[in-house]
């Protein structure tokens, strides 16, 4: 498990290496000081300051409504009480429509304490990728489920279950890895797909719903206690709360499952 502080965080190299030796790499989101506290010392590598927020904290039926301003209040606080994890920030909807907005809204999330900024998007996000991290700003690109373009894909479903799909996004990702992205994050793509694509790139694979063969895995804080509010509780999520005593033991739960590798099981992917 890593160990991580202040005088030794957690940064792109710490995750690559953590890939080369097969170890798993846990994230985790966080909104606010306190979770931010706890999770950086428990363990967790990678802190998510997520435009989910939008959803679980705001009560908006998706992530559009978020702005620049939402996440860089967030992601102050997160920065106050990290104690060494990777901080990572969502570029929010049309953050990055232009090569200008870009950087600028790139560079502000940087000031305020991102480590990484996450964009959403498949081949057309590969020029942004590179402007940026030619800048020397790290970049994950969110593929897959993409929560953004959710008006565009029809809904929160599961991508990359055709054929033709599946090898679109495989090729995608390889142009993102050599577009500079430090990165990737698969959101509900089938197991077989995910584990595809994390052999074929270099660098990390972080999944959400992607099966357990990827480098990583991340989860919604307020999913790991249980207490978001959803008509339907999504498949790759699972409760750490209700076999634990407490939310620092939920945390601790879901890291060591993570890195001895018994989560996500069969029951939280899809074929």
């Amino acid at each position: 498990m890593s160990i991580q502080s202040p005088s030794n965080p957690i940064t792109i190299s710490h995750l690559n290496d953590m890939k080369t030796r097969g170890e798993k790499i846990v994230c985790l989101t966080a909104y606010d000081a306190t979770f931010s506290a706890i999770e950086s010392l428990n363990g967790v590598e990678v802190i998510l300051v997520g435009d989910s927020l939008g959803m679980i904290l705001q009560g908006h039926d998706s992530t559009l409504p978020v702005t620049m301003e939402d996440i860089i209040y967030h992601l102050a606080n997160v920065k106050r009480t990290n104690r060494g994890s990777l901080i990572m920030a969502d570029m929010p909807f049309m953050s990055y429509a232009s090569e200008e907005q870009t950087l600028e809204n790139a560079a502000s999330l940087m000031r305020a304490g991102a480590n990484c900024v996450k964009l959403e998007g498949t081949a057309w996000i590969g020029k942004s990728t590179e402007l940026l991290a030619e800048r020397g700003i790290p970049v994950c690109a969110h593929m897959g489920l993409t929560p953004q373009s959710v008006n565009r894909i029809g809904g929160y479903i599961v991508q990359g279950r055709d054929p033709n799909k599946a090898e679109e996004l495989i090729q995608e990702a390889k142009l993102l890895e050599n577009s500079g992205a430090s990165i990737l994050l698969l959101e509900c793509v089938p197991r077989e797909l995910a584990k595809t694509i994390c052999e074929s790139v270099e660098i990390p694979v972080i999944g959400i719903g992607a099966g357990p063969d990827v480098d990583g895995q991340i989860m919604v804080i307020y999913d790991l206690i249980g207490i978001t509010q959803m008509e339907k509780t999504p498949k790759f999520v699972k409760n750490f709360l209700l076999e634990n005593n407490s939310i620092e033991s939920a945390i601790d739960g879901y890291v060591k499952a993570v890195k001895e590798k018994t989560f996500p099981g069969a029951e939280h992917s899809f074929e």
